[in-house]
């Protein structure tokens, strides 16, 4: 074999061997399985994007994840992967609310209760009562400026949906 065959052989290896480790990107996988906050390093990254949920519980930017620092964090429940973002990064936008959600909201002393959600709200409804005591919508449950409310006694998985 010629010697200019041998280096064009020898540079399409090479070639081939590093262009893949130049585009890819760590993924991190960040879970809160105990429902208590954890938090997960980037190394030089201060950034992060969610590219995929692995839990049943919703995973919120500013709720239930986020970045600190160098770091991660997830929390009640959230599991997901990240890809961290190095360099100048714009702002990062927000993650689109789900278009619905069960939210359980609970009355357990009596009194009235508020539950947050991921938006602004539509409309609401009772999915569920768990409760011995009634659960009336306007009465006993009710939602108004982003929040879920229930109250004497009032205990529901309530299906809100956003605008």
């Amino acid at each position: 074999m010629d010697r200019g065959r041998c280096c064009t052989l020898l540079a399409i290896f090479l070639l081939v061997v590093s262009v893949p480790a130049l585009f890819a990107q760590d993924i991190i996988t960040c879970s809160s399985n105990d429902g208590k906050r954890h938090y997960c390093d980037m190394g030089r990254a201060r950034e992060a994007r969610m590219v995929r949920q692995r839990s049943g519980s919703p995973c919120v930017r500013g709720r239930t994840w986020g970045v600190q620092g160098r770091s991660i964090w997830v929390d009640q429940g959230c599991r997901a992967d990240f890809r961290p973002v190095r360099g100048n990064v714009g702002p990062v936008p927000g993650p689109r609310p789900p278009r619905s959600q069960v939210i359980r909201c609970s009355s357990n002393n009596g009194g009235r209760v508020f539950c947050g959600t991921s938006g602004p709200i539509d409309r609401a409804v009772l999915e569920r009562q768990i409760s011995g005591s009634a659960c009336v919508q306007g009465r006993t449950w009710g939602y108004e400026r982003g929040r879920v409310w229930v109250d004497r006694g009032c205990r529901a998985d309530i299906r809100v949906f956003y605008r």
